[in-house]
């Protein structure tokens, strides 16, 4: 420690609260006991009956390739079973069946007949597409012409052949007569284009959906608030991909449950804000939700645009939690709702690949938070209240320091994490020269300048002749 510290010897020892500069928006002098959330497995049957179409499916398979729980992946692949056979993708059916191995009996075994008879009707109904389509192209009319193609699109979507289901239906574009017809072709686009996982073409065909604004309803601009999202997470832009998810309304309600669906948006939007947002950002655009009567601050733009996001967290009462108790600074808590939910998190088919890295950044910055406002901390009573052994804890700290995430010091031999605070008198000097500086300097070009003007020294262009 310097010298004034030494003088001081200030001890301001960590407690569990951590040193919260304000006090949480939602909460009252007295904290609530709020029940943790016990960790129990996926509900399979409530979660896939939120979605529809083919991600309902994919998110079915992705369980069963990812859990751990023989009878979860049995109860994951009957579900995705039955759903292919309300459709006619006999080839996911049989990639399925093969997952299957007759575990679930004769009623799962591969149904030859089945698939026979829906590649017959495939094969017919192409036909006929196409020749409706050559028609349409000798007459010129463009609105059929746009159609023929956008029904092969939706054929070839059902089929799962996504490549050509996204040819279809990007070949329409030059036959879109009104600015509707571009808003489908584009959320046509991003719909397969997700589930192709090429988000560049998401992020693209969202922008091109957001040229023609005349067009676009709240539903609409909910659903390409969430494709956005969906790409800036993919691409690991947490802090876009919050900003994003906050800004979906609530009119998009279970219209794009092919896609997503209102609890992801609380989930996805909540732990990327957490990871990525600063204190005051998460206290403007999410901890304001959480108030039954919004504070004076709300009056910010962004603010108002977001007020939905209260909503939506309410659909699921631990992304709420957490978030409010990494706002009060009750980190051992948040950090024990975020231990249960992470089982279930990595079966989500978009979040899977970024729960670690979301959940050490969240880490990262509570351990931050924790110290900012201390000029020494015990790193016993730390590691006691994030839930976590002393020298595992100094590890975390001796990271954070090294990549200068921290300013301090650690005194290893009594556990004890000293501050490094910027010499605030030294500053003041250094800045208080540097505006004399800036001063005599401003000074002496006005004096240049004014002897010049004096003596007529003025120069001037020389005249073309």
């Amino acid at each position: 420690m310097d010298g004034e510290e030494d003088a001081s010897n200030l001890m301001m020892e960590a407690n569990s609260t951590g040193g919260v500069d304000e006090a949480p928006l939602s909460s009252t002098t007295t904290r609530r006991n709020r029940p943790i959330i016990s960790g129990e497995p996926l509900d399979i049957e409530a979660y896939a009956g939120l979605y529809t179409g083919r991600t309902k499916i994919n998110r079915l398979i992705f369980i069963a390739s990812h859990c751990d729980n023989p009878a979860m992946e049995l109860e994951a692949l009957r579900m995705a079973s039955d759903e292919i056979k309300k459709g006619e993708n006999t080839q996911l059916y049989r990639e399925v069946v093969q997952k299957i191995e007759g575990r679930l009996g004769p009623n799962y075994e591969m149904d030859t007949a089945w698939c026979s008879m829906i590649e017959l009707k495939a094969e017919q109904r192409k036909e006929k597409l196409e020749s409706e389509l050559n028609s349409y192209r000798t007459n010129l009319i463009k609105e059929s012409i746009r159609m023929g193609y956008n029904d092969f699109g939706d054929f070839y979507y059902a089929h799962g052949a996504l490549g050509d289901a996204f040819k279809s239906y990007v070949r329409t574009r030059d036959y879109c007569t009104t600015s509707k017809h571009i808003i489908q072709m584009c959320l046509s686009a991003i719909l397969v284009s997700i589930e192709m996982v090429q988000f560049s073409n998401v992020s693209s065909y969202v922008s091109k959906a957001e040229q023609t604004p005349e067009a676009l309803d709240p539903p609409t601009t909910a659903k390409l608030c969430c494709a956005a999202g969906l790409a800036h997470l993919e691409a690991k832009k947490y802090k876009l991909a919050a900003r994003k998810f906050l800004e979906v309304g609530l009119e998009l309600g279970n219209s794009y449950s092919e896609v997503i669906v209102p609890q992801d948006v609380a989930t996805y939007g909540g732990l990327c804000a957490l990871a990525s947002f600063d204190r005051t950002e998460l206290k403007a655009t999410i901890l304001s939700l959480l108030s039954p009567a919004p504070p004076l601050f709300s009056i910010h733009n962004k603010v108002i645009d977001n007020i939905n996001f209260r909503d939506f967290l309410e659909l699921v009462p631990e992304v709420r939690e957490l978030i409010n108790d990494f706002y009060s600074s009750h980190y051992a808590s948040c950090l024990e709702y975020l231990g249960n939910l992470k089982p279930n998190l990595i079966l989500d088919i978009h979040l899977y690949d970024h729960v670690e890295t979301l959940y050490d950044q969240i880490r990262n910055k509570a351990l931050i938070q924790y110290t900012l406002p201390f000029v020494s901390v015990d790193m016993r009573m730390m590691a006691d209240a994030f839930k976590t052994s002393v020298a595992g804890l100094e590890k975390e700290l001796e990271a954070l320091i090294t990549d200068n995430q921290i300013q301090a010091r650690i005194d290893s031999h009594n556990k004890i994490l000293y501050a490094r605070h910027a010499d605030q008198r030294n500053a003041t000097f250094q800045r208080v020269l540097q505006t004399g500086n800036e001063f005599d300097r401003d000074v002496r070009a006005m004096l240049l300048r004014a002897n010049l003007l004096k003596h007529d020294c003025n120069l001037k262009a020389s005249r073309k002749v």
